[in-house]
């Protein structure tokens, strides 16, 4: 296998910055309480982006985490058509690449946030319990708290 050039690990260096950068500042966004319509749309455009560059050098990890963020960008600006879009795209992420533990159980609970968002309390509640059946795989407890306190904010 031929060793990377300088070029090539500062293009890996760059996105992968670019991708962590991007992923943290769309958490501030989300989180923040007085967001201005502006900044709702500065928040997809991060999350994309992020997802852009993982995709650019990461793993299959990363790019359902990157799918997860998006979802839950839409799912935060009550847009259930794209979180779901994105959602779906990162159930199949997880199970093209049999990922398992807590990026699993996000997934559900991904499809379970954009099921409730769009009325459809079957699938909601079909997710919501697969979600909770997928935290008792998770291996360490402090994740499995994070998502059990994630799937309570489901409407």
């Amino acid at each position: 296998m031929a060793k990377a050039t300088y070029e090539e690990n500062l293009q890996v260096d760059f996105h992968r910055k670019a991708a962590i950068n991007l992923f943290n500042e769309v958490w501030d966004l989300m989180e923040k309480h007085d967001r201005t319509a502006e900044e709702d749309f500065l928040m997809i455009h991060k999350a994309h982006a992020s997802r852009f560059h993982w995709g650019e050098i990461g793993e299959p990890v990363n790019f359902s985490r990157g799918e997860w963020q998006v979802s839950r960008v839409y799912a935060v600006l009550n847009r259930p058509e794209p979180c779901l879009v994105h959602a779906k795209r990162n159930f199949d992420i997880i199970l093209d690449h049999d990922i398992k533990d807590f990026d699993l159980a996000f997934a559900y609970e991904a499809l379970a946030r954009g099921y409730s968002l769009s009325g459809d309390t079957i699938s909601k509640e079909k997710y919501l319990k697969l979600a909770k059946e997928a935290t008792a795989a998770i291996e360490r407890d402090t994740d499995r708290r994070v998502v059990l306190q994630d799937l309570e904010t489901i409407e």
